[in-house]
């Protein structure tokens, strides 16, 4: 008798959950669900598979192969944020549930690789060099004169000056050297 007016309220009210899968729910907002690759708009660059933390795409560029394992992925979305050419998207619903493990393979045709063309470099202008003054002979003639004498000086002065330095620093030696000869001679 202590439960009676619970159990009436219970039958008299609407269910609080639902039966599922005869009720399926309306998705939330920005849900990532199944994920979808449009493989014309692919272009195989393998951003995809490297961006994925679960490693489950893998793509091939020589084949135009494009793999999904989508019992390894975590639905996380990096693919479909970082791919080039936005050929990746998530559905709001889920995957539904099967028996066997499947792998997802999708073939495409990878885009050729484009031919460089080999461009006509434009040539350096060359410009005028400036026509040299003419110079009378006379001055031509007359500076190697000069640096044969200036040269011819120098060295001779600098000589000179080592020697005494030399000959300066050299006498005193001598006196010692003598000194220490006699006191070994001692």
């Amino acid at each position: 008798m202590l439960f009676t007016p619970n159990v009436i309220k219970n039958l008299l009210k609407k269910p609080v959950t639902r039966k599922y899968p005869f009720e399926v729910r309306a998705p939330f907002s920005n849900y990532r669900g199944e994920l979808v690759i449009d493989i014309n708009k692919c272009i195989f660059c393998g951003l995809c598979s490297r961006k994925c933390p679960s490693q489950c795409i893998t793509v091939d560029k020589s084949s135009g192969t494009w793999q999904c394992d989508p019992h390894a992925c975590v639905y996380c979305g990096l693919c479909r944020d970082n791919c080039p050419t936005k050929c990746l998207s998530m559905k709001d619903t889920h995957r539904k549930p099967v028996a066997e493990k499947v792998t997802w393979i999708e073939h495409g045709n990878p885009p050729k690789p484009k031919k460089r063309t080999v461009e006509a470099k434009p040539e350096p202008e060359v410009k005028p060099e400036p026509a040299p003054e003419a110079k009378p002979e006379a001055e031509v003639e007359a500076k190697p004169e000069v640096k044969v004498e200036a040269k011819t000086e120098a060295p001779v002065e600098t000589k000179v000056e080592v020697k005494s330095e030399v000959e300066a620093k050299a006498k005193p030696k001598t006196k010692k050297s003598g000194k220490k000869g006699k006191k070994g001679g001692k």
